[in-house]
């Protein structure tokens, strides 16, 4: 059963990895950079901030951390020297002779699973949960996904290095989203006090007319009360929208620079 699953990933990756251009080859080289997206990954520090009070942002901030740590060092230090699958660009796998190598990278020695792909689909999932916009979603499981393929495409991962990499980071990241989440929940209801000194996201909001422990729907819909939500929506909104646009112009001088090289 292992040997035909094998077969079957290395058929898919040589189908795919067969399929280059001059353009994508330095398209796919830019667009897995580490260090391209720090313009975006930026933005999300702004999203965590504006849709929460800094405590808040500060211990959702911790827990997306936790998730990329966790996933990086499972997947690097644990699962890849316990199972030892070497990637099909690595000079001791005699797959790496029918293998498209972009510029000489190989990268290291084990591939299975992806780090790159488990660290964007953490990244991924607990964005989306916290943003919870459809839109945001689709832009950043896209980004994920488009990620880990740029792996298969210069050779350093099979498709399922990638699979269950993004099953690992996915996991994970749902896991200290929902974590965080449950546990903010509990400090407001058991202590309302700490509560109302930092703003959760989601189904309720911290305004000035909300005393420990109130909710919306004790409130009356004044016109200042919906101003004050109508604000909160738009702030968070526009947030989430800075991260994409952050994205686009990344992605904008990726294509105008592999076009040009």
């Amino acid at each position: 059963m292992i040997e035909y699953l094998n077969n079957i990933d290395t058929t898919i990756f040589l189908a795919i990895n067969g399929a280059h251009s001059t353009f994508f080859d330095s398209f796919m080289t830019m667009f897995t950079g580490r260090y391209i997206w720090i313009p975006m990954y930026l933005m999300a520090l702004v999203v965590l901030f504006v849709r929460c009070r800094w405590q808040t942002a500060l211990a959702y901030l911790v827990a997306l951390a936790t998730a990329i740590i966790l996933t990086d060092q499972l997947c690097a230090s644990i699962i890849r020297p316990a199972v030892e699958r070497l990637r099909p660009s690595n000079i001791e796998n005699a797959l790496s002779d029918y293998t498209y190598i972009v510029g000489g990278y190989r990268g290291g020695s084990y591939g299975f699973p992806s780090c790159h792909a488990a660290n964007s689909f953490a990244l991924a999932i607990f964005m989306a949960l916290f943003v919870k916009r459809r839109t945001f979603t689709l832009f950043i499981f896209g980004w994920a996904i488009l990620n880990s393929y740029s792996r298969l495409y210069l050779g350093v991962h099979y498709p399922g290095d990638l699979m269950a990499g993004a099953l690992i980071g996915t996991t994970l990241g749902g896991v200290c989203y929902t974590g965080m989440r449950s546990l903010t929940r509990y400090i407001g209801a058991r202590y309302p006090a700490l509560a109302s000194a930092a703003t959760h996201h989601g189904n309720s909001v911290s305004l000035t007319q909300l005393s420990p422990g109130s909710s919306l729907t004790t409130l009356t819909p004044s016109a200042s009360l919906m101003q004050q939500l109508n604000g909160v929506t738009i702030y968070r909104i526009v947030s989430s929208d800075l991260m994409i646009a952050a994205f686009a112009i990344t992605l904008a001088v990726i294509i105008i620079s592999a076009a040009l090289s």
